[in-house]
């Protein structure tokens, strides 16, 4: 059974396994800059159910589709395959200094946006919220309208160290 998605500015024809498959690699997957897999083809074949050789025919696929690159011993996804499966790169954290008198409408505002968690801090800043990168310019362009909004200090994560 095959699985037309649109990516970008293109349709992609999938079949099941291969979305299975690009998922496993997801899942498998370390974020660095990119999302990159280092197990052997057996290993994922044999996650699968199929043999090496089925593997090896989604893998060229996805790879014709620009979808992951491959070389030795790894596998990366590409922007295109995390667009597809919605999602980003990296998370965002922002924190976000908000004046004392008017910390209620705020908080409320802020909560109000797209934002994955957040967090009531102590210390220096009184915020800190988990973005996605995907999100990000649209979260500061809307943190920015927000009355009582002082500083924002913004990071991405580059590296998941545990």
């Amino acid at each position: 059974m095959l699985t037309v998605v649109y990516v970008g500015l293109e349709y992609l024809q999938l079949t099941e396994k291969q979305m299975q498959l690009l998922k496993l690699l997801f899942r498998k997957s370390q974020p660095l800059h990119v999302f990159s897999v280092r197990e052997t083809q057996s290993e994922l074949a044999h996650e699968l159910g199929i043999t090496r050789q089925a593997l090896n025919i989604h893998l060229r696929k996805l790879r014709e589709e620009g979808l992951i690159r491959t070389g030795r011993g790894f596998i990366d996804l590409t922007e295109k395959a995390l667009e597809l499966l919605g999602v980003k790169t990296a998370e965002v954290f922002v924190l976000i200094k908000v004046s004392p008198r008017e910390r209620s409408q705020a908080y409320a505002k802020i909560r109000s946006l797209a934002v994955e968690k957040l967090y009531r801090v102590t210390g220096d800043v009184d915020l800190v919220a988990v973005v996605n990168q995907s999100k990000l310019n649209e979260f500061l362009r809307k943190l920015s309208h927000i009355e009582g909004v002082l500083e924002t200090d913004t990071h991405v994560v580059i590296e998941t160290l545990k």
